[in-house]
């Protein structure tokens, strides 16, 4: 396993313990907005992730999403979603992840997902596949069905939570992914789905203005597992077979 792929396992498997103690402890100090949780737990995981990747690369620059940007190396910047599902954690659903991508000058490099309630932790590096705890997995890994029982997971990012009329083409595409497919997931834990796809124990992704901080890691994972994709400007598509793919964004577009 490269370094940067080491010290990401071992930077969101830091944050995932913590998480997942403080999950099983019940209540928590959380600010509420109209369209997002801000809880004490997202900055004690992210200091946790930030702590290991400082130690082992004091050089290379930092994008966390609480504590913001970090300087250091611009062609070696980590990508850090220490708590990427806030909401359900507050609420008490169980599925939340954390992430940390190594980007470059070429993209995402390398990545780590942990899922902490179920003690999963994904590896991807560039070039080198995927690990799933420990042991090497594709999206040809799971059970093929056709797209019309595929389950296809929906993403959006803050353009699409903020404006209305984004808003309603998304809710437009998911109809029409709805038409083609078995189900569509909207979900708020982006990484924990692209876990899944990498394993493809889901057909699909649609990603509509995806913020950064859960694409890269989620891009990785699937092309390292053998996706396939598809993408125009802030729209993107990725499958496990061609099929998929071609029947998701026919429909959305």
């Amino acid at each position: 396993m490269p370094e940067s792929a080491a010290v990401a396992r071992d930077a969101v498997t830091a944050a995932a313990d913590y998480l997942r103690d403080r999950f099983a402890g019940g209540a928590l100090d959380a600010d509420f907005s109209d369209d997002d949780v801000k809880a004490i737990a997202d900055h004690e995981a992210e200091q946790r992730v930030m702590d290991i990747i400082e130690d082992a690369f004091p050089d290379h620059s930092i994008s966390a999403e609480e504590s913001g940007a970090h300087p250091g190396r611009e062609d070696r910047r980590w990508v850090v979603d220490a708590l990427d599902g806030t909401n359900n954690f507050a609420a008490g659903v169980p599925t939340f992840g954390v992430a940390a991508t190594l980007v470059d000058d070429e993209g995402p490099r390398t990545t780590a997902v942990a899922v902490p309630v179920l003690n999963d932790v994904y590896v991807a590096t560039r070039g080198g596949g995927v690990t799933y705890n420990g042991a090497p997995v594709t999206a040809a890994d799971g059970n093929g069905v056709p797209p019309s029982h595929a389950t296809v997971v929906s993403i959006i990012g803050p353009p699409v939570i903020e404006g209305d009329d984004l808003r309603r083409e998304h809710r437009e595409m998911v109809a029409a992914v709805r038409g083609e497919c078995k189900r569509v997931i909207e979900t708020w834990a982006p990484v924990v789905y692209w876990g899944l796809l990498a394993r493809g124990r889901v057909g699909g992704y649609l990603c509509f203005h995806p913020a950064e901080r859960e694409q890269v890691a989620g891009e990785l994972l699937a092309r390292e597992s053998g996706c396939v994709e598809r993408s125009a400007g802030p729209l993107s598509v990725f499958a496990r077979d061609e099929a998929t793919r071609d029947a998701i964004w026919d429909a959305v577009a």
